[in-house]
């Protein structure tokens, strides 16, 4: 096949690292065929049914009234324009990824739970296996939902009746030069028809909209509309975004003092922050919401077909299979109690009085394995998910699971949405990949992939189209090796020190730092001994964790 040129990659960490600058389906339509062992990625969710509909390129901007709703929602989750499924749910950019992967070379890939069903048909009809779905559980998560209580009782159902008479003009001019909604929607950017009949709403539809101003003129233009609405028109955009009258002329009970979700200096805004008193209509919806609070993450594992057997290919291209003996969970000793079966099948595989079957029945032998067998359920470790499991030897069963607790140096002080721990990634990097291998990430974001197999003993090649991503991703890599100092100012925002002629152009030096390794990769040199003496250590402190908050809850 032959390959585009693309522009060399800029490198990190002695050449151990390479990050492409662009789209990741023309980077990948670079690379050499069954050049990578395995795909760790965070596609775009796209989670944003509004882009779809409304924000096309060169459509209207969108709005709602000043305090811009609809114009955040357009631009993706988080107000980020690159949250599309073009890629996420491309058939073409799978088929890609599978070209350049290994024969049996692993992907992993993360999604959200209302679109993962149309992420994993893609990839499994662009050729690739689908061998399980992992599900990555968290506490962090902050619902987004809206409330049906306060909405009804926010509505300006004193406006509904001035915006019929404008989508009646609209619609009589439609229909005197027959025309239909998707005869106009070239001239909005190829929106939605839809989003015309709200405009053109008859009596009997039950949503009429109002257009923007810029719409309206738009509309004017092309209907010879009468400008005698102008100023209505005017009138009622201006009130887009405000309360109805039995909203603000309710009775103020309280006021919300929590913190806004969101993340860093993004964050949900609300400028009415009161809790009013309920009109009887409002009431009855009062505790119905339209979203439940996100907990977990669905993870995509599929694989390559494999060139003959899975040994075969193992020997051959080095991938094919997972490194369960790598990524086992805890440090328990694993028994295993044997039992004979010859009195269950009448003897027929030996009298089960004999010396040989009964200390079968008798015998619990030790397994030299360490570590529970990875499960495909992984979590961050927070108080809130260890709730969710039973208790286990007064001890919380979530022990059993992968831990991917986040840490300060995850972010780095970097504003994306979607970082993910770097000890998660560490997991699924050791999991999928064999010590010098490389691991290809086509929606890097802040690198955080580049991390993990850095410290995996993988190479990495990164693509990220987005300028201020690219950045972030020269930044952590940059920190990869720094001590914890400079770690600690490259998360922390410090005023400026005006006026403080003393501490001008003066900085600390960092102090000599041995890099610590994250999560349970901490006990990797470690004899078994050491690791079983801390095990038991860990359980300990465990139980006596548990035991303290139950007397703590006790009358």
């Amino acid at each position: 096949m032959e390959h585009l040129k693309m522009d060399e990659p800029r490198l990190f960490l002695g050449g151990r690292v390479a990050l492409h600058a662009g789209d990741c389906l023309d980077v990948l339509r670079g690379l050499p065929d069954n050049s990578i062992d395995a795909i760790n990625t965070d596609p775009p969710y796209a989670l944003t049914s509004i882009t779809e509909r409304f924000g096309g390129e060169g459509a209207a901007p969108a709005q709602f009234g000043t305090d811009g709703a609809f114009a955040r929602a357009s631009r993706g989750f988080m107000g980020k324009k690159w949250d599309t499924g073009e890629r996420a749910f491309s058939v073409e950019f799978w088929r890609e990824c599978l070209r350049v992967l290994k024969p049996g070379g692993h992907l992993v890939a993360f999604s959200g739970t209302r679109t993962y069903h149309r992420m994993a048909v893609a990839i499994e009809d662009a050729g690739f296996d689908i061998r399980d779905q992992l599900a990555w559980a968290y506490g962090t998560g902050f619902p987004k939902s809206h409330n049906v209580s306060k909405a009804l009782q926010r509505r300006r159902v004193e406006d509904v009746s001035a915006v019929r008479v404008i989508c009646r003009a609209v619609r009589d001019a439609m229909d005197a030069r027959d025309l239909k909604s998707k005869d106009l929607v070239l001239h909005f950017g190829g929106c939605h028809p839809r989003l015309i009949d709200h405009w053109a709403a008859r009596d009997t539809d039950s949503q009429p909209a109002l257009p923007t101003w810029q719409q309206w003129e738009t509309l004017t233009a092309l209907l010879a509309l009468d400008r005698s609405l102008d100023a209505e028109v005017r009138r009622l955009n201006d009130r887009k975004g405000l309360a109805g009258d039995a909203w603000t002329t309710a009775e103020v009970l309280a006021e919300h003092d929590g913190v806004p979700g969101g993340f860093g200096e993004h964050r949900f805004s609300s400028r009415d922050r009161t809790i009013r008193e309920a009109t009887d209509e409002a009431a009855e919806w009062v505790g119905w919401q339209t979203a439940l609070k996100p907990a977990w993450e669905p993870i995509c594992l599929a694989r390559k077909p494999v060139e003959g057997t899975v040994a075969e290919n193992c020997l051959k291209w080095g991938t094919g299979a997972l490194n369960v003996g790598g990524c086992r969970v805890g440090q328990d000793s694993v028994t295993t109690r044997l039992q004979s079966m010859a009195a269950v099948h009448g003897g027929a595989f030996g009298d089960p009085a004999t010396s040989a079957a009964r200390r079968g029945l008798e015998a619990t032998i030790s397994d030299p394995r360490v570590g529970r067998y990875p499960a495909n359920i992984v979590h961050d470790g927070s108080a809130e998910v260890a709730s969710c499991f039973p208790m286990v030897d007064e001890v919380s069963a979530s022990r059993f699971f992968y831990s991917a607790k986040a840490d300060g140096d995850d972010r780095h002080g970097l504003n994306h949405p979607t970082i993910k721990p770097v000890d998660l990634m560490r997991w699924l990097a050791r999991l999928t990949c064999r010590k010098g291998g490389t691991i290809l990430d086509p929606f890097a974001g802040t690198g955080t992939t580049a991390e993990a197999a850095y410290w995996e003993g993988c190479n990495a090649v990164l693509v990220e189209r987005e300028e201020e991503y690219q950045a972030a991703i020269a930044i952590r890599m940059g920190l990869v090796l720094a001590g914890p100092d400079e770690k600690k100012r490259a998360r922390t925002k410090l005023a400026a020190a005006e006026g403080l002629p003393l501490f001008g152009g003066v900085e600390a030096e960092p102090a000599p730092f041995a890099r610590g390794v994250l999560g349970g990769f901490a006990d990797d040199a470690l004899t078994a001994q050491e690791r079983g003496k801390a095990a038991t250590a860990r359980k300990a402190r465990a139980r006596a964790n548990d035991k303290s908050q139950s007397g703590a809850a006790q009358p």
